[in-house]
């Protein structure tokens, strides 16, 4: 069975830490054959603010659309003041799209979280306000979450991880979000 898993998330800068640590975490789903999709900064960078002016029905299609045939999720935001960005919290309100769907927001799928920061602390408030978005929108947290302190060399330019310690975190959140979302979609085959 092949399980699909999108993941979001990054900052208005290429080659932020963010998207590296998110495209790392993807390893663990891309080697076990998961269908993987991401929407990184530059994609998150092109969405206008959900229901605001300049907000049309059609913005957002493709992550509201990928997320609805979603098994699994990863999401990675950088801690801005000890929270989420405003970029990643915005495309998030976007899966409001799919609040009357037969599996609405989040649900019944397993939702891996990063929080990329300079300090411990915004890296641990921002996983802390990831996880409790994530419930709201009735979703599945790993048990895992990544917290990552960042530095200058943390990843190669090729997006190699270069700590292993942030390694070992990114791997093991990868990992449970594939063993979630198998177990969600089996569940699901189970009740067709």
């Amino acid at each position: 069975m092949t399980v699909k898993i999108v993941a979001l998330g990054g900052t208005v800068t290429p080659g932020s830490a963010t998207e590296m640590a998110l495209r790392y975490a993807l390893k663990p789903a891309e080697e076990s054959g998961a269908e993987v999709l991401v929407f990184g900064g530059e994609y998150l960078c092109t969405l206008p603010h959900f229901l605001g002016t300049g907000h049309r029905p059609e913005d957002g299609r493709e992550l509201v659309e990928a997320v609805r045939q979603a098994d699994g999720v990863l999401i990675a935001a950088p801690g801005y003041h000890g929270t989420v960005s405003g970029l990643v919290k915005n495309a998030l309100d976007y899966l409001e799209d799919l609040a009357m769907d037969e599996r609405p927001y989040l649900d019944g799928r397993a939702v891996g979280l990063i929080a990329c920061a300079s300090g411990d602390q915004a890296a641990m408030g921002t996983v802390q306000t990831l996880r409790s978005i994530v419930h709201a929108l009735r979703g599945w947290p790993t048990p895992m979450a990544a917290t990552l302190r960042t530095y200058h060399g943390l990843f190669s330019p090729e997006g190699e991880c270069l700590d292993d310690r942030v390694r070992a975190q990114l791997r093991l959140v990868g990992e449970q979000v594939v063993r979630g979302a198998r177990s969600f979609a089996l569940r699901a085959g189970d009740s067709d």
